[in-house]
């Protein structure tokens, strides 16, 4: 957390984009939800009937006590007393109805190879793999680690220990040896559950030689599963290592699934940790399902005859709440893609909307940059009249990028459903509905049931325009529980820096129409003269400027100023790196955000260091250009 906020030291965000998009009559026709602002008050008013509503839409083994139990606030209990399992409402139920014959999802890598497997398909996978997990030895409360790349066999990995109550921790298959095996030792897991490898641009990731460097170090680790993938040639531990293959063969016995306290733990998932030992975020199996389910439904206005993809990974909390979870619970039918968004070609993400009549696309404001970089030729070539709505998720999207996003995938005719989240919160929680008025760069309101604020370090809420710290004032269901082993983090972390209120370490403004607009990290902050700017302000300033493609901004200790800027840009193609130019993106910042951002350089570069999730590693950037140790770089893209 900075230093306290003084009324007088708050940035003033010079929030130009007040114009709204408004949602067309075919939208507000098909749209489920109509009624968001009588909803929402209802909501506020009695959140507990809420959700209790949307917890009555699922199955449960035996029904809650109590809706929520806060005799132990901060460490809130949804559903106490209740019994219940998320994989008997993302696949065993939907056996008895018309959904086990849908395609759960269509798989595709960027070689072009495909499937496409039923919910049928998929429970059998799953219920067989979770009887392979047992005769390892794998029980309830066990922890697995998962280490594998964007395919089906993630999600049946994840779901075959739902239902046998082992707590899943799935580690990105980008993460290097040392990271893997920080979070294998941290989970204590039993299983390690990978492959021979996947392919990226076409070059060959060799997954089990780096999973074989990490065990190493990991005592507690007592079988590996390999799924062949890739068809690289994998060394095999005696007695440890075993082929999916083989282990399929096997005749096992189907386990029965396992009934669940509301509040046991389905996952551990650690965050980057870009500046500190990764937190090991813990979500259970009864607030999470009824916080993801609806939030998808909702927001995403979901069809039975939707096709909808998130672009994200099963390696971070999309992946797990928006690719596995919430969609399968939904009896939605998905697209699953493993590979480059670009490759091999930069028009990939299009031919795949256009190939599937994908109605829902969701992705990172990071892609949405790279293919404004590409231009507009590309997403020309395709109709991609299947499309009916957009989002974005991830980090803030400026506006210029969500404005090209708008115009040239949606065609001025998909409202783009921009949704502000973290691992800890596990759904969205501030995000339009399809019926709301929008503004570009906005995340528009809270989602209902969520009661959200900017505050300043005393918990005041702060002017209209003014920057603060963004908090939760009330519970939600599909909450963190806790950090694994660490209740006392959980407390600093979350509750205590300010308190009453849940801090999500961001940064926000609230306009005059009461839409949150998010600036960036509390600790990613410039303060030049006693002003508290945002990196992500300056860097989405600079990114409305028609030549660049992309920025990232750090401070530079400064003698009389105690900090000024230092921006690394990355021009569209076919812009040439001179210094006039420089001068004219000094004055678009100045322009947009006033004379307090002082630059010390703007330096153009070919790419930035960024997390494989898309974020800009600014930590990197500064200690670069600060000759000082970059520390952990382990979640570097390259």
């Amino acid at each position: 957390m900075p230093d306290e906020l003084k009324k007088d030291d708050l940035t003033e965000v010079l929030l130009k984009e007040e114009k709204f998009y408004y949602p067309s009559k075919e939208v507000l026709a098909r749209a489920s939800i109509k009624n968001y602002e009588e909803i929402a008050v209802k909501a506020q008013e009695d959140p507990e009937s809420f959700w209790e509503e949307a917890a009555n839409e699922l199955e449960w083994y035996k029904k809650w006590n109590k809706v929520l139990d806060d005799s132990k606030k901060p460490f809130y209990q949804w559903f106490s007393g209740a019994k219940c399992n998320i994989f008997h409402n993302a696949l065993e139920r939907h056996q008895k109805t018309e959904v086990k014959d849908k395609v759960a999802y269509y798989w595709e890598d960027e070689s072009g190879n495909n499937r496409k497997i039923t919910y049928a398909e998929l429970y059998q996978m799953t219920n067989q793999f979770a009887g392979i997990l047992k005769k390892l030895g794998i029980q309830k409360g066990d922890r697995v680690s998962i280490y594998m790349p964007n395919i089906p066999e993630t999600a049946m990995a994840l779901l075959a220990c739902a239902k046998l109550g082992a707590i899943h921790s799935v580690v990105y298959a980008g993460f290097s040896a040392q990271a893997l095996a920080d979070r294998i030792n941290d989970a204590e897991a039993k299983v390690l559950i990978t492959v021979d490898g996947g392919k990226r641009r076409n070059k060959p990731i060799k997954l089990k030689e780096t999973a074989d460097s990490a065990l190493e170090n990991c005592p507690t680790v007592k079988y590996v599963v390999v799924i062949k993938y890739a068809n690289i040639p994998v060394t095999m531990k005696q007695g440890r290592d075993f082929l999916y293959d083989d282990l399929k063969k096997e005749k096992v016995e189907i386990p029965r699934t396992e009934e669940m306290e509301s509040t046991d733990p389905l996952f551990i998932l650690y965050t980057s940790g870009t500046t500190a030992k990764p937190k090991g975020v813990i979500h259970v199996h009864g607030g999470y399902q009824v916080g993801i389910s609806r939030t998808l439904k909702w927001v995403f206005d979901l069809k039975d005859n939707d096709i909808y993809w998130s672009t994200a990974d099963p390696g971070w909390i999309t992946g797990h709440s928006y690719i596995v979870y919430a969609p399968l619970i939904c009896g939605a039918t998905s697209v699953m893609y493993d590979g480059a968004p670009d490759y091999p070609e930069a028009d990939r993400l299009w031919q795949v909307v256009e190939k599937y009549k994908v109605t829902i696309f969701y992705t990172a404001p990071t892609v949405i940059r790279m293919m404004m970089k590409y231009g507009t030729a590309w997403p020309k070539k395709y109709k991609m009249a299947s499309l009916r709505l957009l989002g974005t998720v991830g980090e803030p999207i400026n506006p210029e990028a969500w404005r090209w996003y708008y115009e040239n995938i949606g065609k001025k005719l998909c409202p783009v459903m921009n949704t502000w989240w973290q691992t800890e919160t596990g759904m969205f929680m501030l995000c339009p509905l399809p019926v709301l008025p929008l503004k570009a760069g906005s995340v528009v309101k809270p989602f209902p049931g969520i009661e959200a604020e900017v505050v300043d370090q005393g918990g005041k809420t702060v002017p209209v325009g003014k920057g603060g710290f963004l908090v939760i004032k009330t519970p939600w269901p599909a909450m963190l529980s806790n950090l694994y082993k660490n209740p006392k983090r959980y407390l600093e972390t979350y509750f205590e820096k300010i308190p009453g209120v849940y801090t999500t370490g961001d940064l926000a403004t609230k306009d005059k129409d009461g839409y949150f607009w998010i600036q960036g990290r509390s600790d990613d902050v410039l303060k030049i003269a006693g002003h508290r700017i945002g990196n992500a302000e300056i860097e989405s300033a600079l990114v409305a400027h028609p030549s660049v493609a992309e920025a990232g901004v750090i401070g530079i200790p400064d003698e009389i100023r105690g900090e000024i800027a230092k921006a690394f840009v990355i021009l569209k193609k076919g812009i040439e790196p001179e210094e006039e130019l420089k001068e004219e993106l000094k004055l678009k910042v100045r322009e947009t955000l006033g004379p307090v951002v002082i630059f010390k350089d703007i330096q153009y570069v070919d790419k930035l260091p960024k997390t494989r999730s898309g974020k800009i590693m600014r930590r990197v950037l500064k200690a670069q250009e600060l000759g000082l140790p970059l520390g952990d770089t382990s979640t570097l893209e390259e």
